[in-house]
């Protein structure tokens, strides 16, 4: 992904391209956001309340949520998640230890297989999998979600991003 695409205004008017254009450009400045972060900055935890809170976790973290979603509960396959019973946040653990440049690509490739996934099916499918209530989820359901997070998520990036190097930006 490039951010010289990255846009949040949909070709068409329709519920499927709005929500596709909005998971991508969450994703896109969640990638925007850590581009040229150095080693050091993506790894620190600045805020001592919040001590697995790195861009490098939040960028593992934004991976391995859409893993869970799309991989495990909508198509109903394995978990390959970092994270175990005795560390649920191991993804955040171990994102502040692998180089950035690695956890962008992954991002990237991860959203790639996911963005084809999306464009083959109905956004009225229902997960193979459900939720903790029980329930089982649209892959509608699954893209807000998604978008949800990753925003809120990116906010995170944008504060960590400032406090590291004062690079600030949309």
């Amino acid at each position: 992904m490039t951010t010289s695409t990255r846009t949040d205004v949909p070709p068409t008017g329709d519920e499927r391209a709005s929500l596709v254009t909005f998971l991508d450009y969450v994703r896109d400045t969640a990638l925007m956001k850590c581009e040229g972060v150095s080693a050091a900055d993506a790894a620190a935890a600045p805020l001592p309340g919040s001590p697995l809170m790195t861009m490098g976790g939040l960028i593992s973290h934004l991976r391995w949520v859409e893993h869970w979603w799309f991989d495990v509960i909508f198509l109903g396959g394995e978990d390959r998640g970092p994270w175990t019973d005795e560390d649920p946040d191991g993804e955040m653990r171990v994102g502040a230890e692998i180089p950035m440049p690695d956890l962008l690509a992954d991002y990237a490739a991860d959203a790639a297989r996911h963005r084809e996934l999306v464009a083959a099916r109905s956004l009225d499918d229902v997960a193979e999998r459900p939720i903790r209530d029980g329930r089982r989820v649209n892959l509608r359901w699954i893209l807000f979600h998604l978008i949800e997070e990753t925003a809120r998520h990116n906010g995170h990036l944008d504060i960590l991003r400032e406090m590291a190097d004062g690079t600030t930006g949309d």
